[in-house]
């Protein structure tokens, strides 16, 4: 049986430098092959957060990043979601603890529609009703947070943690709480 010469595929592809939004500094965050520049357009990234912000405490975060353009050698990207990793949320549940979770669609001051899962944890069993209170607050809090500041600055709040420290502030009052953490936020895609 003859063996049959030709290019390698993998040999013949380019590669591109993928560059963070201007929210994360516009860091390169990674290389990816292609064929033709073009076909890099629609493809997911995900990084982790604590790469782009050189925080460890970030470490329990994943971005979502997706390929807009290309310019050159070079592949510009958006923000498609950020959420803490699985096992990162399962630590916060414990025996003896009430957990609330609340899915908020929001629309930032500049008019990005964003979808935000918080998780609420207290620190002993609560009363149904006290829990169906800390979930209707939550959101009230969150539509308006998000409704006051622009997509960057409410996401840097929520990168922070300065987001989560206002809305640990503004429920205390009823219920002592263990733990108030963005589980995800979803950048929703424009049609």
């Amino acid at each position: 049986m003859a063996t049959q010469k030709g290019v390698d595929k993998w040999k013949a592809k380019e590669w591109l430098s993928v560059q963070a939004p201007k929210l994360f500094n516009e860091a390169v965050v990674g290389e990816m092959p292609v064929n033709e520049g073009k076909l890099a357009v629609g493809r997911n990234m995900v990084v982790s957060l604590d790469y782009l912000t050189h925080n460890p405490s970030h470490a329990f975060t994943n971005v979502v990043l997706k390929v807009t353009d290309v310019s050159g050698a070079t592949a510009h990207t958006r923000m498609l979601s950020m959420e803490q990793v699985a096992s990162y949320v399962r630590s916060f549940v414990r025996r003896y603890r009430s957990v609330s979770s609340a899915i908020v669609p929001v629309v930032a001051k500049d008019g990005t529609s964003i979808v935000v899962k918080l998780i609420i944890v207290t620190t002993r069993r609560t009363a149904t009703s006290k829990i169906k209170g800390l979930r209707q607050e939550a959101e009230i809090f969150t539509r308006n947070y998000f409704k006051e500041n622009e997509f960057t600055n409410a996401v840097n709040a929520v990168i922070e943690g300065k987001f989560q420290a206002e809305l640990t502030n503004h429920l205390s009052n009823i219920a002592d709480l263990n733990k108030v953490e963005v589980r995800k936020l979803e950048v929703e895609q424009s049609a």
